[in-house]
């Protein structure tokens, strides 16, 4: 996917509602070369939808305090991945809001690891 495809991709989802699923929920721990990396919010991917990356688009859920296997969402914000070929939303219930400090916060465990800037729906 060129950088422009994915790029409007990721815009094109901003404010919209969403069904996700979860592949890693709240808890879930996932093992890397040299460490593990324990997932603190619920993470998934719409399905269906390819990314950057050439797998489903991937989405932190804000705002659920519990393991999920799916849940519909809105679009809040963008992670703009500046080292990376795919870029990640962000979601939250319907009527939850987020800072853009809040939302780099609650991923950091995970976008630590890259240069991202966080785009949020104003």
């Amino acid at each position: 996917m060129k950088f422009e495809e994915r790029k409007a991709q990721v815009k094109s989802y901003l404010g919209k509602t969403v069904v996700i699923g979860i592949d890693r929920p709240m808890g879930y721990v996932h093992q890397k070369e040299t460490y593990s990396l324990t997932y603190p919010i619920n993470y998934g991917y719409i399905p269906g939808v390819i990314g950057g990356d050439g797998e489903e688009l991937d989405v932190y859920l804000l705002g659920v305090n519990e393991p999920v296997d799916e849940y519909e969402c809105r679009i809040i914000a963008i992670v703009h991945r500046h080292n990376d070929v795919e870029d990640k939303l962000v979601g939250a219930p319907a009527g939850v809001s987020f800072t853009k400090e809040e939302i780099e916060s609650a991923i950091h465990f995970q976008e630590q690891y890259y240069d991202t800037e966080v785009e949020v729906l104003k």
